[in-house]
């Protein structure tokens, strides 16, 4: 398993769970948790967390970028025009030219404005960036923008921040067998069993904040959730059995007395 890379535009990742950086009570538990989650790659809010000023307390100043790959997003922009501005902002700072992609259509649910994410993605693509897009959990969605040059897609499970698990496995199933891009499960994981589902089913990563950041022990949580991923990757790997309606004996009855 320790071979076992995701590569997204050429890049290689070793963990293949990644973790947000809000909602913590303050830096320290922020660096803390990370490390324990064993996640090499680390979402930024370019609009809500102070990355740019150098100055004062920053949060790069807890994260060694030899260490971690920096993946500001553009989380809180509802507009095409914030989204792209924000983006720019990242890679002017020297963050990074990769960008999680988030148009937000919707201020109660937070679900992805998909013409505005298709739109954003086409400016961002042309000048250079690698787009990874929050999306919703359409498989239509989902090619379209791989179909423009995203190296990647990221389905919600749920709504962001709920918890809910996976509440569409089907139209999951469907987008992980469609695209031939990796597919990180991003937004509503709200438990281990929540990320080892969405890695057996075939997903390539698993995001998440909230279910960490929120826990009752957001270190415990992060530790949990590293072995959840880890463990369900290696039973897609595996492969599991198929599930039948009836009894199977587990032992041959050739021989028997």
């Amino acid at each position: 398993m320790h071979d076992d890379r995701l590569t997204i535009a050429g890049r290689e990742f070793r963990s293949r769970l990644w973790v947000g950086t809000g909602k913590y009570k303050d830096f320290v538990e922020t660096k803390k948790a990370i490390e324990t989650s064993g996640a090499d790659v680390v979402t930024v809010a370019v609009r809500r967390v102070n990355i740019t000023d150098r100055n004062s307390e920053n949060l790069l100043d807890y994260l060694d970028p030899k260490q971690y790959t920096i993946l500001p997003n553009t989380a809180g922009c509802y507009t095409v025009e914030d989204a792209v501005r924000y983006a720019r902002l990242a890679r002017a700072a020297g963050v990074s030219d990769l960008v999680k992609l988030e148009v937000i259509g919707d201020e109660r649910t937070l679900f992805p404005d998909t013409a505005g994410l298709i739109e954003a993605a086409k400016i961002l693509i042309k000048e250079g960036f690698v787009v990874l897009p929050y999306t919703n959990d359409d498989p239509i969605v989902a090619q379209k923008l791989v179909d423009i040059g995203c190296p990647a897609v990221m389905p919600l499970a749920a709504p962001i921040g709920s918890g809910l698990g996976i509440r569409n496995p089907y139209n999951l199933k469907i987008i992980l067998e469609t695209v031939k891009v990796p597919v990180i499960v991003d937004a509503g994981v709200g438990t281990a069993s929540d990320a080892a589902l969405a890695m057996e089913y075939g997903a390539d990563a698993v995001l998440m904040n909230t279910a960490i950041a929120g826990a009752q022990e957001p270190i415990a949580m992060a530790e949990a959730m590293k072995y959840a991923v880890e463990a369900g990757r290696l039973a897609y790997k595996a492969g599991r059995i198929p599930r039948k309606l009836y009894a199977t004996a587990s032992s041959p009855i050739e021989g028997m007395l």
